[in-house]
């Protein structure tokens, strides 16, 4: 029999096992060794080294911002589907194969002339399984515990993700992710299983682990998981796409479902942009190795489980607005420091020749990056479930990854073009700046308590 209990740890479980995709694949370990692989590759082609690695960066950018309007387009239609049938495992399904095969075609990114759009088309195919398996669980939210409760649960799942994300990045740094010049990992080895460093191999490992450990670890869930009893009915998309459509339309008379949708398209884009590009800038930038980086991630996911955690016990106290608004001044500091800092120097003032200071700054920053960045997305879920009903609540996640999505390209495009036209991956971070702050802005006009106090 699977009790309440089991079912809400069977719904963690997704967190843990799709934290990966973003952990190992977007920040810390695929992202900078795709930066590394094709700066080599435009170098090779005549560039400079820093003309290379802001093309790289914009190359990064373009290939998300391609996925990143697929997932905004279809969302809220697979979600009105989905809730006008009342199916969802089925969606959960489909996508998490997405994700698996995705990730797994990651290992095919060679370091030598490498297939940069092919390695491209494998991530997206493998981001957009896991942000529409992550619509579908999230709307299962609703059902799995009373509204008190919502913002403990959502921060007790993102904490439990980022715990899963720190396991797994520590085993991929210790046992397979090389360092490029010694060819060894952390812990000073050869990578297991006879993975030959000079083509990569233990890094390129990265998309199968991350592909197998998604499938390991979604057994809980699908155990576990029910959908509620009786609620499946025949697809009819004339009568989702009229509901969505209803949806849509009442949307200007609920200020503040309204404009806390508007608020998120522009802050959690710019928080996954920053996830997205931090490896990226950290390799170009300050010049750190994947395995550098892999100790930045997981300081910040050690930051990112404990805040959240903290986070979601303040969110059911306080309510989740609070908690947001606190967490985007944070990035907005961090983004600021961010532009602000080369290897020489900081807002124009020097470091000493050879100073580790800007090593110790970037740390700073991803312990503040892991701790506000989880919290926000956990107190982000709860305040979306006070603005939807059991019943229509994948509907509304599907709205509120719209939300996340529609201006998803606007982030990584800004970042591609201002690298570009800047020639500088450091400048080409500042866009973000702007888009929090517009963010914090629209949610002035957000209810604490979402369309619960009406």
């Amino acid at each position: 029999m699977v009790t309440t209990r089991k079912r809400i740890w069977g719904w963690y479980f997704f967190d843990w096992a799709s934290q990966p995709y973003n952990t190992l694949l977007l920040t810390f370990i695929f992202g900078p060794y795709f930066a590394e692989v094709a700066r080599a590759h435009f170098v090779a082609q005549g560039l400079t080294a820093t003309a290379a690695g802001a093309e790289a960066q914009a190359l990064w950018g373009y290939g998300q911002t391609i996925a990143g309007v697929c997932i905004a387009l279809l969302a809220p239609v697979l979600g009105a589907i989905a809730d006008g049938s009342g199916r969802r495992m089925v969606w959960i399904w489909a996508f998490s194969a997405c994700y698996v095969i995705g990730a797994y075609g990651l290992w095919y990114l060679l370091p030598v002339q490498p297939g940069l759009t092919m390695a491209m088309v494998f991530f997206g195919l493998g981001l957009i399984g896991m942000e529409f398996a992550t619509i579908f669980t999230n709307s299962l939210m609703p059902s799995l515990a009373s509204e008190e409760e919502m913002g403990k649960i959502s921060g007790s799942g993102f904490a439990f993700g980022y715990l899963g994300g720190i396991v797994s990045l520590v085993i991929m740094l210790l046992l397979f992710a090389e360092n490029g010049v010694t060819g060894k990992t952390l812990i000073g080895i050869d990578p297991i299983f006879g993975l030959d460093a000079t083509e990569r191999e233990g890094t390129r490992a990265v998309g199968p682990f991350t592909a197998l450990w998604f499938a390991l670890f979604m057994v809980p869930f699908f155990l576990w998981v029910r959908e509620p009893r009786g609620t499946h009915r025949a697809i009819s998309l004339g009568t989702a796409m009229a509901n969505l459509g209803r949806l849509l339309k009442s949307l200007p008379s609920r200020q503040s479902l309204f404009a806390y949708l508007m608020s998120s398209m522009f802050y959690r884009d710019s928080l996954n942009a920053l996830y997205g590009f931090g490896g990226v800038y950290a390799s170009g930038v300050l010049g750190w190795s994947v395995t550098q980086i892999g100790i930045f991630g997981i300081t910040g996911a050690i930051a990112a489980s404990l805040a959240t955690w903290i986070g979601g016990k303040l969110d059911a106290a306080r309510g989740p607005k609070p908690v947001i608004v606190l967490s985007i001044w944070v990035l907005i500091a961090v983004c600021c420091v961010i532009v602000g800092m080369s290897r020489e120097a900081i807002f124009g003032f020097a470091f000493a020749p050879g100073s580790a200071m800007p090593d110790y700054i970037m740390y700073g920053c991803g312990i503040l990056i892991g701790a506000a960045g989880g919290t926000v997305q956990a107190a982000s879920r709860t305040m979306m479930v006070f603005h939807t009903t059991p019943e229509r609540a994948t509907e509304a996640f599907g709205l509120f990854a719209l939300s996340g999505k529609a201006t998803a390209f606007i982030a990584p495009f800004a970042i591609a073009v201002a690298s570009d036209i800047s020639g500088s991956q450091r400048i080409g971070v500042a866009p973000l700046i702007g888009l929090f702050l517009i963010g914090l802005i629209l949610l002035v006009w957000v209810k604490p308590n979402g369309e619960k106090q009406a």
